[in-house]
């Protein structure tokens, strides 16, 4: 059902306006929606609220005020002698139509019908309940900024405006879901972003059809990213407001969406993913060692464990010096049982950790430890070496900075596995070389994902390959076409 409706008229009768609102709003079926029959200066008035979602002691200081607002101080133009004199408050604004009353009541702020008046007074005092501004799990670092985004838009908006004082900052503001009017913000720096990029994400935006937003976010992603079955993230989550800014400096888009504490960046490559905070929070020379060893743990999440299987299974591959590769003891079942096995108990042990308190968290770890561990090198479940070749890929994944790229590649080693298991040689090569095609083709919002190595750029790669100090760091990414390309 559309419950989009065409605009109805505010009626300067009060009884007309109150019993429209009534009903929409399901006053009396709703425990939570208030309605409030009040009287000012002679004027009979009515307040519709959404209890839990406005500020209290606003709303009593400003019925103080009107409650000593005398009659004939409100003879003549009441709707503007309430605007600007009676009513002190900063965000108030008049509406016509009951429709846009009823959607504005519901998302938080206050509706106040005059008699008399074919306008209704909208006061945005509204409050949600929210937690504080805490460092992000999933993006800790050392030293740097311990403040991260939050459930509500406003406080996520004004974490990103306090570092980012230009004057052409731009927070566009926009509702999704025909049932849920999910407040959006698009942010861009209008001096620095390609104005094509943001036209096309606007546009893509208002295309959205749909009840609303359950999954915040990540339901907008897979409206506007297209290929839902890609498993290679298109957008890049941060919850950190440093990492927000670093991008929209470099003539990203972001999308905040309320209700969630992460926001968009769009568009982005692969190498997006492998960035993280704490390279820049170090000196250069140290920065680019740890991103040299985090690189180096993605691939290794992605490759070692199928070319270690390759070599088991085909020993003449390898000169006689490096033998000691191959398992010394098969086990009591194929190895690629072995590996299938192993990734999904990881990813169950995954879950597991999810949905466990915290305070059984030590017992889980123990259970883990003894299942995939010793006890089931015992038993002949695993060998040695797939427990030690299998940790060494976990650890690579876990220090993949987006999670969403870290599960993207676990798929990816193990379509390896199942194609060097079916294949041997040819199998491994053929499925590396589809691998790289395939990201390759790729493209987020017509950015090649391979950029800068495909199309080759030599500027680009330098900064990839080596955390570069940031004096040196004087022109924007090329392929985002930013108005102003010089830093």
């Amino acid at each position: 059902m559309d419950t989009t409706s065409s605009k109805r008229k505010v009626s300067s009768r009060l009884e007309k306006n109150v019993n429209y609102l009534k009903e929409e709003l399901g006053v009396g079926k709703n425990f939570d929606i208030i309605h409030l029959d009040v009287e000012y200066a002679g004027i009979r008035m009515a307040m519709f609220l959404v209890d839990g979602l406005v500020k209290d002691d606003i709303l009593h200081l400003l019925m103080k005020f009107l409650a000593k607002v005398k009659k004939e101080e409100l003879r003549k133009d009441v709707l503007q002698q309430l605007l600007r004199t009676y009513i002190p408050y900063i965000e108030i604004s008049t509406v016509d139509d009951l429709n846009n009353v009823v959607d504005n009541v519901l998302s938080g702020p206050t509706a106040l019908v005059v008699d008399g008046i074919d306008e209704i007074l909208l006061i945005d005092a509204r409050t949600y309940p929210v937690r504080g501004p805490e460092e992000p799990d999933t993006e800790r670092v050392v030293r740097g900024s311990r403040d991260g985004f939050v459930e509500t838009i406003v406080f996520n908006t004004a974490l990103t405006r306090r570092r980012i004082r230009d004057r052409t900052l731009r927070m566009e503001f926009m509702q999704i879901g025909r049932r849920s009017k999910t407040d959006i913000v698009i942010c861009y720096i209008g001096d620095i972003a390609d104005p094509d990029m943001v036209k096309q994400l606007k546009e893509s935006m208002s295309k959205i059809d749909t009840d609303g937003l359950p999954m915040a976010e990540k339901t907008i992603e897979e409206f506007i990213s297209g290929n839902n079955w890609n498993p290679y993230p298109r957008v890049r989550y941060t919850e950190r407001p440093d990492t927000t800014a670093v991008h929209l400096f470099e003539g990203h888009v972001c999308i905040f969406v309320d209700g969630s504490p992460s926001a968009m960046i769009t568009p982005v490559t692969f190498w997006h993913h492998l960035q993280h905070a704490e390279e820049y929070r170090n000196n250069p020379l140290v920065g680019a060692y740890l991103r040299f060893v985090r690189y180096l743990g993605v691939f290794a999440s992605i490759f070692l464990l199928p070319f270690w299987y390759l070599v088991s299974i085909e020993p003449s591959l390898l000169p006689s010096s490096l033998s000691f590769f191959g398992p010394s003891e098969l086990g009591q079942i194929p190895l690629i049982i072995q590996f299938l096995l192993i990734e999904v108990g990881l990813d169950m042990l995954r879950m597991a950790a999810i949905h466990t308190p915290t305070s059984l968290a030590t017992a889980l770890g123990l259970v883990a430890a003894l299942m995939i561990g010793q006890v089931a090198v015992e038993v002949g479940l695993f060998s040695n070496e797939v427990i030690l070749y299998f940790s060494i890929a976990a650890i690579g994944s876990f220090a993949t900075p987006s999670y969403e790229l870290s599960l993207a590649n676990r798929l990816v080693r193990i379509f390896l596995l199942i194609a060097t298991a079916l294949f041997k040689v040819p199998g491994y090569i053929i499925g590396v070389a589809l691998f790289i095609i395939f990201l390759a083709r790729m493209k987020s919002f017509g950015v090649p994902y391979l950029w800068p190595f495909i199309p080759f750029n030599f500027r680009a790669i330098r900064d990839i390959v080596v955390r570069t100090p940031i004096p040196l760091k004087n022109r924007r990414p090329r392929i985002l076409n930013p108005n102003d390309p010089d830093r």
